[in-house]
């Protein structure tokens, strides 16, 4: 749990307790409630739940709020229910990666559920009831009303969330749980702006590849996208920029600012599993099969390649991580 947290602006990042033990029951809550708050009930309440969660709650998850916009991580052991402790006149997103949420619409809409894979996103002018099954990972934004509503309206947005548009927000979101307890006044406007701008992006199913201040949400994106594919013999900037829905060019253009291209990241990674291959206990790897299972051109390229990022030849540092012989 981290105790440390700003109060620049209005905001306040924090981890939230994990009650995920089983048994742990209404003890579980309690604790649960005691670290909600003093860490960030004053920024924003917890919510209502019903008797049946306080009864067994296993939930851990993570908060963070910037200005006027709050991330919440939840990955819930247990069934949830009950309505969000915020008063609320605001935009909500909900983007299930496992599991349901359903969410109480107005009485002419009933009940909808967002099931694993997707996002929705709508305008909620009072508290509405939630309810979600066992084994359930969300992130749930709560959005500015008056930012949001102007190119919202009353429509009710839902999607994939391996959209374009989603991955570059939640990337953000995830950037912004990383750095919220050190950001100043600066970089609390920047990454507010930014949620915002993204958020938008969703709405109207496009991002505004002119925006600079998306660059470093965009990088990360790529990257994480990257990450999940590297052994895909199709990877290549053209590749991430078209799943991104960005040119090539913007997408290099978000990676030259912080000083490296996109080409070189993917290589970058690939050498890191590579060299982790060569000292995993379990087997050895040759180096042609290296060569070909991260797809360099042929084993002299990746020998000098390796032997640029890490200071030796691959079977050199092979020998170097083996244990010594007694």
């Amino acid at each position: 749990m981290n105790n440390a947290a700003p109060k620049t602006e209005g905001s306040r990042g924090a981890f939230l307790l994990d009650s995920t033990r089983a048994g742990a029951g209404p003890r579980g809550f309690d604790a649960l409630r005691h670290a909600w708050e003093t860490q960030i009930g004053d920024v924003f309440r917890l919510p209502s739940f019903s008797p049946a969660t306080i009864g067994d709650l296993r939930v851990k998850g993570r908060a963070a709020k910037v200005r006027d916009v709050a991330i919440s991580d939840v990955r819930s052991a247990s069934a949830l229910s009950g309505t969000p402790g915020d008063d609320h006149d605001a935009v909500v997103m909900h983007v299930v990666r496992r599991g349901t949420w359903t969410l109480d619409d107005p009485p002419d809409r009933g009940e909808h559920t967002v099931s694993a894979g997707q996002f929705r996103i709508r305008h909620f002018g009072r508290p509405y009831a939630f309810e979600t099954a066992p084994h359930t990972t969300t992130k749930i934004l709560a959005l500015p009303a008056a930012r949001l509503s102007p190119v919202l309206g009353n429509r009710i947005i839902t999607g994939p969330a391996d959209s374009p548009e989603v991955r570059l927000l939640v990337a953000h979101t995830n950037m912004v749980h990383a750095t919220i307890d050190d950001l100043g006044p600066a970089g609390v406007h920047a990454a507010h702006s930014a949620l915002i701008e993204l958020a938008k992006a969703v709405v109207q199913g496009q991002f505004d590849d002119a925006e600079p201040r998306l660059a470093p949400a965009l990088a990360q994106a790529a990257k994480d996208l990257a990450n999940s594919h590297l052994a895909d013999p199709e990877l290549s900037p053209a590749m991430l920029a078209r799943q991104l829905n960005v040119s090539v060019r913007t997408l290099q253009r978000a990676f030259a600012a912080s000083g490296e291209s996109v080409s070189a990241y993917i290589r970058q990674r690939r050498l890191e599993e590579a060299r982790l291959a060569l000292t995993a206990p379990s087997g050895r790897w040759t180096i042609s099969e290296l060569a070909a299972h991260w797809h360099f051109s042929d084993s002299s390229h990746f020998i000098r390649a390796f032997k640029k990022q890490y200071g030796q030849t691959p079977a050199d540092y092979a020998a170097s991580t083996r244990p010594a012989k007694t």
